[in-house]
């Protein structure tokens, strides 16, 4: 019979009984689709912004540089660079600008900042312009003394359009606010906000001095540009050996699509983190689902439907469903991607259309459905096993039990297809295996202090406790439950958010600590040797203490050993990186360690006794990095002078601490006659002494550059709320699914619920006693979901702030209490809002099989 059944059975029978079967679960299987929607919506968001980003990027390069062609140095460019702009000038349109950093003060309230001078000459940019409030702005400050200020820094400051602010030895006038320029981004102006002035000007400003350190770009657009990429191909290692860098269209092009690729993988990788949660609850469900469907399977069977039909029409059924989830994700993630430019602003140096990226939503689509798939086979194997006899005779439990080497199989078809996707966001194997292991070890992680969590609950918690509070609490046992699933989804959102709070937290308690002890909160650089006196002066009047002088001499590398500077920069078979004779350094000299240092290795050598080569520390990194060793000889060229020395020691830094730290210290008795300036670390006792001293200093001294601590921290704690609003936002999708997973979980266990409600209310439970047993019961489940999440955000918080910042963790209790009564409130509302209809149901209809 059933040999002559299978041989009548088609496609199209399998899929009118999977449509019919459903017709009673259709609700449930909805809620399958739930739980998938997020994830692959974040994915279809995430893609598209991406290939959105890609195209701005592609289209608005020119912009983002202003020119065909810039080129850029550190310092006065050498003869023969000057020589290629000398050429280019003539050759094409072309503008000049020097960048560097400067305090400017506002003349009608005595607020001062450090901000980014640019002083600018000619008609940059050549694409996309200077946007300015008033718009003739742009144009009309270049040719008089006005300024163009960052809008966000009037706004702090009070100031309008008209206004006169100091910098250096002039004072300009306000000619508009700066909105927007070339390459700009929120981030970067809370940094650094950007300050306009006319090239023309800078000479009598007096700010750039002997050792002040600023940026000189040379902006070209040529007449004839088809040749412009073979020209800088060409150039690019004459210009690197000549300490210059040359950027065209093409190359701004690749290093900005390198960036924010990195970011949009970042952030499709949490969003498939959210689509695996989503499959996971998926899988729980319909483990759920199928158990109940039991009695109609085993019919089936008795019917003479083989086991793969029978699988088949449940696979159906599952495929569908989650075909219809994956396309609800994709349009939903249209919906989402709407809003993630508004989200990721800061940080977006392009305008990013909102168009939709089909591409982008059939990706999405697919890999959701894969997913969904894989997950749902573990429960869907189970159907095979199902016999005609449980029609008569329920032994599912015994009878329905996978072999080991099936679940194995499926296990590695998850794993691969997690690599999978992790090498096509990284490009890189090992990456992708290291990602798809720390996917595994994160959920067993939590799985394990889930278990944990509810073996000691249930262990140690009061058996004197209500009747009410225990029922509850035996509710999270019940067969069938879904509890760790759910611990887990909603626990690693909690993980996500709660580490964040707490490195916040670490982070601007370590610069309070520093404000609020005697060391130093406060840095005077750029000062000249003839300056120090009158400063000294000037700090004695307010008493302030200014005896912290530290030197600094720019110096280069010139030889490692043997291998000089040009020869290391031509081969390209040396081993050792280039960049160790590219840049210039910073050094000082001094006979004692700081309290921010210490040696790892090697013997500190404070002065030298005229003694061999003097004996130079480097930091301890930065020199491994290198290939630098111990004994090893470096000459640097010291302004002109060669210098040679040997690396002594290496020094660990704390570069968090707010000092003058350095990669490579001198001894005394080497640098003293070099060119130099200095810097002062002083300490303030309040905002007014912090406020007099400054505008004392900036008056005498418009040069120098100040650092106040309490600038830095208000710095600092926009930077971190910025970075925080998109990890929150991302972190969300993983408690989003959570609670969708949730939902599910309450709605399939519906008549469940229904049946022990009934029992209760038979045994003279109320009704009141009956909420509050669901009200305690959600509340424990999410309680113990956001404790889950919040152990581990503690114990990866910590590893962070004492092995990568390797400072002190303190923990702030109130903000995670906060959290958890956010987290278990949201719970108690949903599941009772899904339960709500319970009580009212009828015991002699439940008794009579007829609910439902």
């Amino acid at each position: 019979m059933e040999t002559s059944f299978k041989n009548k059975v088609s496609v199209g029978w399998l899929f009118k009984m999977a449509w019919r079967d459903s017709r009673r679960s259709r609700s449930r299987l909805f809620l399958f689709v739930l739980s998938v929607i997020t994830g692959i919506a974040a994915l279809v968001a995430i893609y598209s912004l991406s290939n959105n980003l890609n195209t701005a990027i592609n289209t608005q390069a020119a912009e983002l540089l202003g020119a065909d062609i810039r080129i850029t140095t550190n310092q006065p460019p050498n003869k023969a660079v000057q020589h290629i702009i000398d050429s280019l000038n003539n050759e094409s349109q072309h503008a000049e600008q020097r960048s560097f950093a400067s305090m400017v003060v506002f003349r009608k309230n005595g607020g001062s900042r450090l901000v980014q001078v640019k002083a600018l000459q000619g008609n940059y940019p050549f694409y996309g312009s200077l946007e300015t409030d008033p718009l003739y702005a742009a144009k009309s400050f270049r040719g008089q003394q006005s300024a163009l200020v960052d809008a966000t820094l009037m706004l702090q400051y009070n100031a309008n359009v008209g206004d006169t602010i100091q910098v250096g030895n002039l004072n300009f006038v306000i000619a508009g606010k700066l909105l927007n320029a070339p390459g700009q981004t929120g981030f970067v102006t809370t940094i650094a906000p950007v300050v306009y002035i006319p090239l023309s000007y800078l000479s009598e400003t007096g700010l750039l001095q002997k050792g002040s350190r600023a940026s000189y770009q040379y902006y070209f657009n040529p007449i004839q540009k088809q040749t412009i990429d073979e020209w800088v191909k060409k150039y690019r290692d004459f210009f690197q050996k000549n300490d210059a860098n040359i950027d065209s269209v093409a190359t701004q092009k690749e290093s900005t699509s390198r960036y924010f690729a990195d970011l949009t993988r970042f952030l499709s990788l949490v969003g498939f983190i959210a689509l695996i949660l989503g499959c996971m609850g998926v899988a729980s469900a319909v483990n759920v689902y199928i158990k109940e469907k039991v009695n109609s399977i085993a019919v089936l069977r008795c019917l003479g439907v083989t086991s793969y039909q029978a699988f088949a029409i449940y696979f159906i059924q599952i495929m569908m469903t989650a075909l219809l989830g994956a396309i609800l994700g994709g349009l939903l993630g249209i919906g989402i991607q709407q809003f993630l430019p508004v989200v990721l602003k800061n940080f977006l140096p392009v305008n990013v259309s909102t168009a939709v990226s089909w591409k982008a939503v059939g990706q999405g689509i697919v890999i959701g459905l894969i997913m969904a798939i894989l997950f749902t086979f573990l429960p869907l194997m189970a159907i095979r096993k199902i016999s005609p006899l449980l029609a008569v005779r329920m032994d599912f439990e015994a009878k329905t039990k996978q072999s080991g080497s099936v679940n194995s199989i499926i296990y590695v078809l998850i794993a691969l297809f997690i690599w999978a996707f992790a090498h096509m966001q990284m490009k890189s194997t090992v990456q992708a295996v290291q990602f798809t292991i720390g996917i595994g070890v994160a959920l067993l992680l939590l799985s394990w202090v889930a278990q944990l969590l509810r073996f000691v609950v249930r262990r140690f918690f009061p058996t004197n406790s209500s009747y009410v509070v225990r029922q509850a609490l035996a509710n999270l046992y019940r067969p069938n439950n879904q509890t760790t699933l759910l611990m887990i989804s909603i626990g690693l959102g909690t993980a996500f958010i709660s580490i964040l709070m707490l490195l916040q937290t670490v982070l601007l308690h370590r610069m309070q600590i520093t404000a609020a002890t005697n060391q130093p909160n406060m840095v005077l650089f750029d000062i000249q040797q003839g300056q120090k006196s009158g400063i000294d002066s000037l700090a004695k009047k307010v008493n302030v203490p200014y005896n912290n002088w530290v030197p600094i001499v720019n110096v280069r590398i010139s030889t490692l050993n043997s291998l000089s500077a040009n020869r290391a920069l031509s081969d390209t078979n040396q081993q050792v990186p280039k960049w160790l004779f590219r840049r210039e350094y910073r050094v000082t000299y001094r006979d004692t360690l700081t309290n921010t240092e210490k040696i790892e290795s090697g013997k500190w050598e404070g002065t030298y006794n005229g003694t061999g080569l003097p004996h130079i520390s480097m930091e301890g990194n930065y020199a491994k990095r290198n290939g630098v060793k111990l004994g090893d000889t470096l000459t640097f060229n010291v302004q002109g002078l060669l210098v040679p020395t040997i690396v002594g020691s290496f020094r660990k830094v704390d570069w968090g601490n707010l000092q003058t730290n350095f990669l490579v210290v001198f001894p005394k008795n080497v640098l003293e006659s070099a060119p130099q300036f200095w810097v002062l670390l002083t300490h303030i006792q309040n905002k007014h002494q912090s406020a007099l001293f400054q505008q004392k200093v900036l008056n005498q001294f418009p040069n120098v550059s100040i650092i106040d601590l309490a600038m830095v921290l208000q710095i600092l704690d926009s930077l971190l709320h910025k970075i925080a609003f998109v990890i929150q936002f991302m972190a969300g999708l993983s408690i989003c699914t959570g609670i969708i997973v949730f939902v599910a979980s309450v709605y399939i266990s519906k008549y469940q619920r229904i049946r022990e409600v009934v029992l209760l209310r038979t045994l003279g439970a109320s009704s009141k006693q009956i909420f509050f047993i669901n009200a305690f019961e959600y509340f424990f489940l999410g309680f113990l979901a956001a404790l889950t999440g919040i152990i581990l955000g503690v114990i990866a918080a910590w590893l962070l702030a004492v092995y990568i910042f390797e400072t002190n963790f303190t923990i702030q209790f109130f903000p995670l209490a906060l959290l958890v009564l956010i987290i278990c409130f949201v719970t108690v509302a949903i599941g009772l809002l899904n339960t709500r209809g319970i009580l009212k149901q009828s015991p002699l209809a439940v008794l009579r099989n007829d609910v439902l």
